[in-house]
């Protein structure tokens, strides 16, 4: 009887589970089935947000460069995860025209963050993010969000979630042609 409740209370938690994952996705217009990717077909909204150094970074400024806009935050071990990736890509690709920024949704210690970006190496700029940044793309319910802008501020893709080198390298490599 005792190992039937426990059976009963495992089935119960882990459909729990599966049903808040499954409810937390929100449902995309075009998404490829396969990776999780969301095609898009808008003009990426324009911000202002400071940046580790305390001068301001303009989206608009990148017109006709090719951006990876990654939303993330440092207590997140997928966006973590990443990291590495988006180092490997803008040392690659930033002289053909691709820009990596990186909006940072950690709130505080910014003296913290850039000490994070500095020991795990981040070539590429850092903004700190805002409510009015977040709501202007959707509202970034989940971390890591990725946009890729193509070289008209045209959104072109969304990814939530991890998303592999390969996946994004496939994705501007058609872009920067």
């Amino acid at each position: 009887m005792r190992r039937k409740v426990i059976s009963i209370l495992i089935i119960f938690v882990l459909g729990c589970f599966v049903f808040l994952i499954v409810s937390r996705q929100k449902p995309l217009s075009s998404q490829d089935a396969e990776s999780g990717k969301e095609s898009l077909s808008q003009n990426a909204p324009d911000f202002v947000l400071p940046t580790l150094e305390g001068k301001s970074l303009r989206l608009s400024n990148f017109e006709g460069k090719v951006i990876i806009l990654d939303f993330w935050a440092t207590h997140c071990p997928p966006c973590r995860q990443e990291i590495p990736d988006f180092i490997k890509l803008y040392n690659k690709y930033r002289d053909k025209g691709l820009v990596i920024i990186g909006v940072s949704l950690d709130s505080g210690d910014v003296e913290g963050l850039k000490r994070f970006c500095q020991n795990e190496g981040v070539n590429y700029p850092i903004a700190i993010g805002n409510y009015e940044v977040t709501k202007s793309y959707g509202g970034i319910k989940y971390i890591p969000t990725t946009f890729i802008i193509d070289k008209n501020k045209n959104i072109v893709k969304k990814f939530i979630g991890y998303t592999s080198i390969d996946v994004f390298e496939r994705e501007i490599e058609k872009l920067l042609k």
